[in-house]
């Protein structure tokens, strides 16, 4: 199957500058960076990206930067998701309008709806879009699962072609693949699983790791997709110390700091995240070392 997005996308960090303002010169050069070490797109404005404290005036001002970066060399994929599904819906046209080839939409957090309303929800996002939807399914964050049958429903919708996985079981993402369309393409939204998950059928990762280490897990997906099994097993085991550490505090704590280090300065967070502990980016930087990735 044809992964819809490509094998390997990054869900990219937020640079911000010294008064706290997004850094689109930096946003532009990361953007760059990540297409020509191993990404086939990036994911603009998501958990990564700091998307609970960027206003939409910023949201889509950072897709349009990251579009006239690399959008001829990499698809570009807006979150637009939030817990109000007009504002959902408003946002994607936005991000479509400024140049996003697919967006990216979260169950909805807080309000906890029923699985009926987050098939509504959805279909009200897809209906509205002339991009494909992306969705995201990660309970720990957002207090609701979007269930097999659920996922079952709205993949029968001719604009929903794939979900982010970040569930973190396997046994569901078996089911869910085994459940859904052949069509419906499963992506990893958890580093440390993306190996297993493509065993049983996932095309590829959403990825924080791949900010430090892009060619090799592109190397691991893309030896995975060939059936070259031994040599995604290698990669994996060089690479799990490094997904680890890049999740010992909030994401994206740790990815920033070490970006900083190893790359050039993203800014810190914005509060309520704060800048990682230097154990934390000191054992980043060792895991790196360890894989043979450091930059």
């Amino acid at each position: 199957m044809q992964p819809p997005f490509g094998r390997v996308l990054t869900a990219m960090v937020t640079p911000f500058g010294s008064d706290g303002s997004v850094d689109h010169s930096t946003a532009w050069d990361l953007a760059e960076f990540l297409v020509a070490n191993g990404s086939d797109g990036v994911v603009v404005a998501g958990t990564t990206g700091e998307s609970p404290t960027l206003t939409s005036d910023e949201k889509i001002a950072l897709v349009r930067t990251v579009v006239e970066a690399v959008g001829g060399k990499a698809v570009v994929v807006a979150g637009t998701g939030t817990y109000d599904t007009a504002e959902s819906v408003h946002l994607t046209g936005r991000a479509v309008d400024a140049g996003a080839a697919a967006v990216m939409a979260v169950t909805p957090y807080y309000s906890r709806p029923s699985q009926e309303g987050l098939v509504a929800h959805f279909s009200a996002i897809a209906d509205a879009s002339s991009v494909p939807v992306l969705l995201y399914n990660i309970p720990s964050r957002t207090g609701r699962l979007i269930e097999v049958a659920t996922l079952v429903r709205l993949a029968a919708h001719g604009n929903i072609p794939a979900v982010k996985d970040a569930v973190g079981d396997l046994a569901f993402t078996t089911k869910t693949i085994g459940a859904c369309p052949a069509g419906f393409a499963v992506y990893s939204g958890d580093d440390i699983l993306t190996l297993p998950m493509m065993a049983v059928g996932a095309v590829g990762v959403v990825s924080v790791a791949s900010h430090l280490a892009g060619p090799q897990i592109a190397a691991m997906v893309g030896a995975a997709m060939d059936g070259d099994w031994e040599h995604a097993r290698r990669l994996h085991a060089a690479l799990a110390p490094l997904f680890e550490a890049i999740f010992l505090e909030p994401n994206p704590q740790p990815v920033k700091g070490a970006l900083d280090v190893v790359w050039r300065p993203v800014g810190m967070p914005r509060l309520p995240l704060v800048p990682a502990a230097a154990e934390t980016v000191k054992a980043v930087e060792q895991a790196l070392t360890a894989a043979g990735a450091a930059r």
